[in-house]
């Protein structure tokens, strides 16, 4: 009888879980970056920074700020397919008000 408890135990160790946490590696993230011109209002470069980056009004000012003063600004920083679409978006925004504004991404 002994013998019958220690497989019984042995069998019983054999049934145990083991859980394994698998490491997601993050995406890498995108600057998305306004370019200054000769052209572009500052009025427009605060809009496309409220509709298309949700900004509020002081943070869109700051910005616009940076790319007039600075040659350019960070609008945001996104996975690199909302970055993609932002960038589309604010040059058709841009192109169709007439604007030249430069819209670009880069790894952060």
């Amino acid at each position: 009888m002994g013998n019958w408890d220690n497989d019984r135990e042995t069998h019983q160790d054999q049934d145990v879980l083991v859980e394994t946490k698998k490491k997601v590696k993050k995406p890498p993230m995108y600057r998305v970056i306004l370019h200054n011109d000769d052209y572009t209002t500052m009025e427009f470069v605060v809009h496309i920074l409220q509709t298309i980056f949700h900004k509020g009004l002081l943070e869109a000012q700051r910005i616009m700020y940076s790319v007039h003063l600075k040659g350019i600004g960070i609008a945001g920083v996104y996975t690199f397919e909302i970055a993609e679409a932002k960038v589309t978006r604010v040059i058709d925004e841009a192109r169709a008000q007439g604007f030249p504004l430069m819209c670009t991404m880069e790894e952060d």
